[in-house]
């Protein structure tokens, strides 16, 4: 292997070195050097250390003497400190002295604010106590239609009527140059009267007849007795011992049968009018000179015959609630014998409806509507059962707006309930403001949403700070309702189909309660029964434009039926 020239010089100068070093370690002069250094190091360290003991040992006087000069000075300052400890000890004697009798006063002033504090807190406690019975009470008294759901009618405070029209100057009536609305003419039923000249007229030869003729109408009505009397020979066969009989027509069986408009005016001024029978026979009576007298018990069972002959109708109305998109629902109470009972009541917006009688709320008393095997969206007034049927849900905002308002009148120093109050309100109004079946902008949605989570943000401040009153938690409860089923208030800004509130099903309602009132008690479960079904029906036939409604219910009356007796 060749190696360059330059590490070649290298390696043999250091192989030079290192025998020339092993060579002075065989011959023992490199053991002399070392030796002779190590010698010299350790002088050279004898001499330092004992320059070092010497300065130690001074540096030991020093302390001795310094420490006997410190032990004198620390005497005479200790003497001057005992003096001033004791002088000290004296005034502090004095200070103990004054504290103790300071602490006695302090003691006495604690008793007693200890006692003004109780007597302040027993107040405070029987005042709040009472503030929140008031509260409860004032909430109570305040109830009306407008923060509660107890109607109009029932309320201390009567409904206001609205009126947003500005006042004009102008004086009530027609006004100068407009046409008016005359009262409609009707066919003359009588022959006309022609009325005699007026004496002036026939005594003065200068007036002279204009070819004008003044006619004015009376209006009166009377009701007119319609009796068809059926006769039929009876044939006998003296072999037979067989009588025969022409075939009377259908619903003529009892010497005496009533026809379906008289039938239908007692069913509706009961069922319709919400008059009692007693009323309702006696009014029939007077309209014929007492001619008609009909039983109670003929006009209780009208009820059930109408219900039964529309059956079928119902029927059809039940597989179209089936198929709305949208569905109203809500119940009431009712009362059979003083006993509790419910009515439920099932609504499309379109005017389909539906009452159904139940001896149960809750899932028991849903069992048999059309809310069961409903798969759409359910508008109803917040209550837990119907949450478990349909597809999804919609509150009624009506109750909503009730509730922010008597939080509003119940709580005024809260702020959350005064905006969510005016936000609400604002919603309806921006989708009521669209056309028919127009969706809501994103942007506005998400900006309602938004301001929704602020106010409810705020509720949680102010509730935090100042708890609700046990007395009166309606407000914080309606807070934390709008916060969990938030979804389900603001589903109608998404869904253009579905309203606001549930007024069509609460206006149902509100016809059984008027019956309700009327009738204070019903006998059987099967009466109310009936009045659903009646009522059902009633309300769709007012759906039909164009409709007599009276003589609808008098054909109906009119079918073939079996006798329900007659007097």
């Amino acid at each position: 292997m060749h190696i360059p020239f330059l590490e070649r010089n290298t390696l043999q100068c250091r192989l030079k070195a290192a025998k020339a070093e092993l060579e002075a370690f065989k011959t023992g002069k490199r053991y002399q050097d070392m030796q002779e250094m190590h010698r010299k190091e350790v002088q050279a360290l004898e001499c330092r250390i004992r320059q070092l003991e010497e300065g130690l040992a001074q540096a030991r006087r020093d302390l001795k003497a310094n420490t006997r000069h410190w032990m004198e000075v620390f005497d005479d300052l200790k003497k001057e400190h005992q003096k001033e400890v004791a002088a000290l000890m004296k005034r502090l004697a004095r200070m103990e002295g004054r504290a103790l009798r300071a602490e006695k006063e302090r003691d006495g002033c604690k008793d007693k604010i200890a006692q003004q504090r109780h007597r302040i807190y027993e107040v405070e406690t029987a005042l709040e106590e009472e503030k929140g019975k008031n509260t409860r009470l004032k909430a109570q008294l305040g109830h009306d239609h407008e923060n509660s759901s107890i109607p109009s009618s029932k309320g201390i405070r009567r409904k206001k009527i609205a009126n947003s029209r500005e006042r004009t100057g102008k004086k009530p009536g027609g006004q100068p140059g407009h046409e008016g609305h005359r009262r409609k003419r009707q066919e003359p039923t009588l022959p006309p009267v022609l009325l005699d000249p007026p004496p002036e007229a026939l005594e003065d030869p200068d007036f002279k007849k204009t070819g004008k003729t003044l006619v004015k109408q009376l209006v009166n009505i009377r009701l007119v007795l319609e009796v068809q009397e059926y006769a039929a020979d009876v044939y006998y066969n003296p072999k037979t011992g067989e009588r025969v009989h022409a075939a009377f027509p259908a619903g003529v069986v009892d010497d005496v049968n009533y026809g379906g408009s008289v039938r239908a005016f007692l069913f509706l001024l009961n069922n319709d009018c919400c008059t009692s029978l007693d009323k309702s026979l006696r009014f029939l009576s007077d309209l014929t000179d007492g001619k008609l007298k009909l039983s109670k018990g003929m006009a209780s069972r009208l009820g059930r015959e109408f219900a039964s002959k529309t059956q079928e109708e119902r029927d059809r109305i039940f597989s179209g609630l089936l198929l709305s998109p949208v569905m109203h629902v809500d119940c009431t109470n009712a009362v059979v014998n003083g006993k509790s009972a419910y009515v439920f009541v099932c609504a499309s917006p379109d005017g389909k409806a539906l009452y159904f009688a139940r001896r149960k709320k809750g899932h028991k008393g849903v069992e048999g509507t059309a809310a069961q095997d409903y798969e759409g969206v359910i508008v109803q007034d917040h209550e837990a059962t119907f949450y478990k049927y349909g597809t999804d849900h919609q509150e009624c905002l009506a109750h909503v707006l009730r509730g922010l308002k008597d939080s509003i009148q119940n709580e005024p120093d809260r702020t959350w309930n005064k905006e969510m109050h005016a936000l609400l309100r604002e919603m309806i109004h921006y989708r009521n403001s669209l056309e028919p079946g127009a969706e809501c902008s994103p942007e506005a949605v998400s900006g309602f949403e938004d301001r929704y989570r602020w106010i409810l943000e705020k509720a949680k401040e102010e509730y935090g700070y100042i708890p609700a009153s046990e007395y009166y938690k309606k407000g914080y409860n309606l807070y934390v309702r709008l916060g969990e089923y938030m979804h389900n208030h603001l589903l109608f800004l998404h869904d253009p189909r579905v309203p606001a509130t549930n007024n069509e099903a609460e206006r149902l309602l509100r016809g059984y309660k008027r019956k309700q009132q009327q009738a204070v008690s019903f006998r059987s479960f099967e009466s109310i029964e009936d009045l659903c079904g009646c009522m059902s029906m009633l309300v769709m036939m007012r759906q039909e434009e164009g409709l007599n409604l009276f003589d609808r219910v008098s054909q109906i009356f009119d079918l073939d039926k079996e006798t329900d007796g007659s007097d």
